[in-house]
């Protein structure tokens, strides 16, 4: 297990695919801090899995938007474990306009979420991490920062800064033995694709875009996540992994 003796904080892991990360690196042998902003219950159900695997796990409620909320996160990870060893920046919201009918409220909820909680929750580890000269950050993108979806002009903003803070914070922090890297995945089935994955024609016009004909389990992008954050990858910094079942390659 590669994984042991390590803490985890997954941010909006309640569910989806944080929930499929926290519970991947559990397996992995790691103590996880689930964080959540809305679903107590559902982290505390998380928590509980984790714990049946013999790690130690809590739940803490913050909202990444926050800077104040984003540093107690940490503060709390290390108040109760004594370190954060890997930074999974996964929480996210999706609010779908066409850009001309896209209110302020609809830009800025994205925008602050999906890229600013990516920006508080690094710089409120980063301290921390630059002291003990270790740490990885893996953030989660998303194919959209690189094609474009219509109706998502909020989403595909926020994960192209995601790329942008990838590489930047992976410059500044190499020096201290820090890695930061981000996976970038296409539609992935959860709450959040519900539109696409449960109506035919969004259904059918994703696909074709798919090489492999099929939308990623929660868990298909895992793996990805995992590597990035162990020491397997300790000479891969400033990398966006795309796990996308060929969209990208089939777009262009």
């Amino acid at each position: 297990m590669r994984f042991v003796n390590k803490v985890v904080v997954v941010t909006g892991s309640s569910r989806g695919i944080g929930m499929a990360i926290a519970l991947g690196f559990a397996r992995e042998g790691a103590d996880v801090v689930v964080n959540y902003s809305a679903s107590k219950e559902a982290a505390e159900n998380v928590v509980k899995q984790i714990e049946s695997m013999g790690r130690r796990s809590i739940a803490v409620k913050a909202n990444v938007a926050s800077s104040v909320e984003a540093s107690t996160l940490i503060d709390k990870t290390i108040e109760t474990f004594g370190k954060v060893d890997v930074l999974v920046n996964n929480a996210g919201v999706a609010k779908p306009a066409l850009m001309y009918k896209m209110s302020d409220e609809e830009w800025l909820k994205v925008i602050n979420v999906d890229l600013t909680g990516i920006f508080n929750c690094i710089r409120a580890v980063a301290p921390h991490m630059v002291k003990r000269r270790y740490g990885k950050i893996v953030n989660i993108s998303s194919t959209a920062a690189y094609l474009g979806f219509t109706g998502n002009v909020n989403y595909a903003a926020a994960k192209a800064g995601c790329n942008a803070i990838t590489k930047t914070a992976a410059k500044e922090l190499g020096r201290y033995g820090i890695n930061v890297n981000a996976v970038a995945p296409a539609i992935v089935e959860t709450e959040m694709s519900r539109e696409v994955v449960e109506n035919p024609a969004l259904k059918e016009k994703y696909l074709k875009w798919t090489v492999l004909g099929r939308f990623a389990k929660p868990e298909d992008i895992v793996p990805a996540v995992l590597f990035l954050a162990s020491d397997e990858a300790s000479y891969i910094t400033g990398h966006i992994l795309v796990v996308d079942g060929g969209q990208t390659i089939s777009i262009a």
